[in-house]
């Protein structure tokens, strides 16, 4: 292929979803879009190129973006960040907010909803401590396909394996004619919606807590200074967000401080800075956040 076609693929996918492409990625765009060059008849990357520069806002191009985008994910992935979740920030949480009070969890590329579907199943197993309280959990993603699969909450006895204790699989799933199917309960708790991180996060609202995990890799430094700036604008004061194992704030953001502990959890820089100059008697949610709890 020649440069000037895979510029038209790296400026497509860069500009419409964050991913950076070099050159020598050029295996990932003959790999991931055969289908797509089979599906409409094109001989080669160069065709399709073609078409893209004719329109870029195409239907194909959103099927570009779409097949070029990961959406690898399971149940409880890397745990660490969920075990915090539910021994630390989920109490403190209730602590902080009056009864009858709404929490607010994003899962933000949450793909075919496993991610969503984690948080659900650790709200579903901590009535008690919510007294009451209502959390709404909001999937997002670009691509539309995984979403309509996280909506529909089937999942394949494989997927299940990945990460769903017994426990947790009878608990909160049924078997029928076609999968694992996750019970109404968490259906009626998560919601999922086409949303890009690139763009007005703004109309989603704030979140009392964030999972942005294995996204912010795929970025270059300024996509993600700015999209980890959008994040933070989104998170409750005494919020936080959880990015993903191989993923920092060194050097892209100083709107966010880390959580000690090493579960990669990161709170608003004022709110950090307010929990380093409390007392220690003050009971605040923020001091409850620190340490990761280990099972």
């Amino acid at each position: 292929m020649i440069p000037a076609s895979f510029d038209v693929f790296a400026d497509l996918l860069k500009s419409r979803s964050g991913l950076a492409i070099g050159p020598d990625k050029l295996y990932l765009l003959e790999t991931r879009l055969a289908p797509l060059l089979r599906k409409h008849k094109l001989a080669d990357l160069e065709a399709l190129a073609g078409k893209l520069r004719a329109d870029a806002t195409s239907p194909l191009a959103d099927a570009v973006v779409e097949a070029m985008t990961t959406n690898e994910t399971f149940f409880f992935r890397d745990e660490k960040p969920f075990t915090h979740f539910r021994s630390q920030v989920l109490p403190a949480l209730v602590a902080a907010r009056p009864p009858g009070a709404r929490l607010r969890l994003w899962s933000a590329a949450a793909s075919t909803g496993q991610e969503a579907y984690s948080l659900a199943m650790i709200v579903a197993e901590s009535q008690a401590l919510l007294g009451g309280r209502r959390v709404e959990i909001l999937g997002t993603d670009i691509a539309r396909e995984p979403l309509a699969r996280a909506r529909e909450g089937l999942y394949s006895q494989f997927e299940l394996q990945r990460g769903v204790p017994m426990t947790a699989l009878v608990a909160h799933f049924h078997k029928d004619a076609h999968g694992w199917r996750v019970n109404d309960t968490l259906r009626a708790m998560a919601r999922f919606q086409e949303w890009n991180l690139l763009g007005d996060l703004r109309p989603l609202g704030q979140f009392d807590t964030i999972f942005c995990r294995n996204v912010l890799i795929y970025f270059d430094a300024p996509t993600k200074s700015r999209v980890l700036a959008a994040l933070a604008e989104r998170l409750a004061p005494d919020g936080v967000l959880y990015l993903g194992g191989a993923e920092t704030i060194l050097g892209l953001t100083d709107k966010l401080a880390a959580i000690p502990g090493g579960v990669n959890a990161y709170r608003r820089a004022e709110a950090s800075t307010v929990a380093k100059a409390a007392p220690a008697r003050t009971q605040t949610p923020i001091p409850a956040l620190r340490g990761a709890a280990t099972r």
